[in-house]
């Protein structure tokens, strides 16, 4: 199935006016397997769009789904079984008009940076593919950010931060304090033996000043101006809100 373009159409009382409603780019990924092991399912974390998602509603905000491909959009499986699979994970997951959503998303290609106020990246191991080395993705991060926007991620999201650079060339995340998936939660999950890459030594590697909870999979979430960054799943939430006021 093709993918659709992003065109917003007039949705409220402030549009009809000429005033542009604040809208959050929520970016999640279009891979649904380790490129290594093909036969291992992976996908979108779903309770990081759904927890950050009612969120950004609850505070009057428009939202855009989107990825780096467009068209479908995978579940990690993990993602919709016990325990990960609380509330706001399965009223997402029941609700069709919900699921539609994530039936044909945009392209990253096909969206305007000028109609947004924030971006926020959920993770999914299978971001680890497609976020880095995504044209698309880093130009919508810069170009928000430069525009006086905020920049958010939660948990693996911030593998789509190692490559965004500024006008001037430099990295994003140098000197930034940020958060994301650590490596010792890589090794509980069981998978430190599959992904691709040590994002948490790569953010490091980059200047970026890491920092985890004391307890993996609690959690934590680390602000630095307009840059807003989770720990894992259970930061999406806190991640959401500490963007919400950073727009504010």
């Amino acid at each position: 199935m093709p993918s659709i373009c992003y065109t917003p159409e007039p949705r409220n009382k402030h549009e009809l006016r000429g005033e542009r409603p604040r809208r959050i780019l929520q970016v999640v990924t279009g891979t649904d397997h380790y490129l290594e092991r093909p036969g291992l399912r992976t996908g979108l974390w779903l309770g990081e769009l759904s927890h950050s998602w009612d969120v950004f509603m609850n505070a009057g905000f428009e939202q855009v789904i989107a990825s780096p491909s467009g068209g479908a959009v995978p579940l990690e499986p993990k993602s919709i079984r016990f325990p990960n699979f609380d509330a706001s994970t399965r009223a997402w997951y029941h609700d069709k008009e919900k699921m539609a959503l994530l039936d044909d998303v945009a392209s990253l290609e096909s969206v305007p940076a000028a109609d947004f106020d924030a971006i926020f990246l959920t993770g999914g191991h299978a971001v680890m593919y497609d976020f880095p080395g995504c044209d698309a993705l880093q130009r919508l991060i810069r170009e928000i950010y430069e525009a006086g926007g905020a920049v958010g991620s939660v948990c693996h999201g911030y593998c789509g931060l190692l490559e965004a650079k500024l006008s001037d060339d430099s990295l994003l995340i140098a000197g930034k304090k940020l958060t994301g998936f650590s490596w010792v939660e890589e090794v509980l999950a069981g998978v430190a033996e599959i992904v691709p890459y040590n994002v948490e030594q790569s953010v490091k590697e980059r200047g970026a000043s890491y920092s985890k909870a004391r307890v993996p999979f609690v959690p934590h979430t680390e602000v630095d101006g307009r840059l807003v960054t989770g720990q894992n799943p259970a930061s999406a939430r806190s991640a959401a809100r500490k963007l919400v006021e950073r727009i504010k």
